[in-house]
């Protein structure tokens, strides 16, 4: 094997083990969810990144990281449609999950900055005053997002045999705010550049696309833990379509228009789920 290879197959070897592990392991015993396992290894991560990257920060960075998470833990205490599983089943409140959101949300977001200030994949202009290029990405978001949004809603009320039962609208809003950022931070921001950090001297002419996919697929199947243990040629097949359907385009939004365009695209997504009561 050319040495080039090695590094990339034993990252994609050791993510891989920790899905089978998991789901070997998650039909004896209770684990954490696999989106729990990954967060808290992004947010590691994060910080030993800022060990060495802290002085390529600015002071606009960590006040926008503190601002991100202080909503973010704020807005949890105050949800009424979006629910989180109790953190590795021993956070079970809203106040210990407004928290650990918060602070996960703070120290993914100055890691993903630190990796953005070595050249990473993802610009977050906000952080940089770029105030026009952060307006049009989030319209783009939006407009991309709009659609599948209501694709999504439309999708859920068939796979699960309900109808539609509307929701405040201003909740809606608001609690989307959750999923929309923490996991576009985590995993667009944060994971991405980790993963990016890692290939870029062994691929550095492929690992911007390869790294992006990786934490794309990351993201996706984390969310069929069940399905998995149950039937996991389903879920893979599931995972594959949703992934080319909801996880490609903020993929492409985040590289091309910045991580508000992700965010913009995910938080729609929630929107519409929750306003229509799924």
């Amino acid at each position: 094997m050319n040495k080039r290879y090695i590094i990339p197959v034993l990252l994609i070897g050791a993510i891989l083990l920790i899905f089978l592990g998991r789901m070997l392991l998650a039909v004896r015993f209770t684990l954490p969810h696999t989106f729990h396992l990954f967060d808290t290894i992004t947010v590691a991560g994060s910080t030993l990144v800022l060990q060495r990257g802290y002085r390529n920060l600015r002071r606009q960075d960590w006040i926008l990281a503190l601002v991100m998470g202080m909503v973010i833990g704020t807005g949890m205490l105050f949800t009424t449609l979006y629910s989180s599983y109790p953190f590795f089943g021993v956070v079970p409140s809203k106040f210990g999950q407004a928290w650990v959101r918060g602070i996960f949300t703070f120290f993914a977001t100055l890691g993903g900055l630190a990796i953005m200030r070595q050249g990473g994949p993802v610009q977050f202009h906000t952080a940089n005053g770029n105030w026009r290029d952060m307006s049009r990405g989030i319209l783009v978001g939006l407009a991309v997002g709009l659609p599948l949004a209501v694709v999504n809603a439309f999708t859920l009320q068939f796979t699960q045999g309900q109808p539609i039962n509307w929701q405040s609208p201003l909740a809606a809003l608001v609690d989307a705010l959750q999923p929309g950022v923490v996991e576009e931070v985590i995993y667009r921001f944060a994971l991405w550049g980790l993963l990016w950090l890692i290939l870029r001297n062994s691929l550095p002419n492929q690992a911007i696309w390869q790294t992006g996919c990786l934490s794309m697929l990351v993201h996706n199947y984390s969310h069929f833990d069940d399905l998995f243990i149950q039937s996991p040629l389903t879920a893979l097949g599931m995972g594959a379509v949703l992934a080319l359907i909801w996880g490609l385009p903020p993929l492409l939004l985040s590289y091309r228009r910045g991580l508000e365009s992700a965010i913009a695209f995910h938080w729609i997504q929630d929107v519409a789920r929750f306003l229509a009561g799924f």
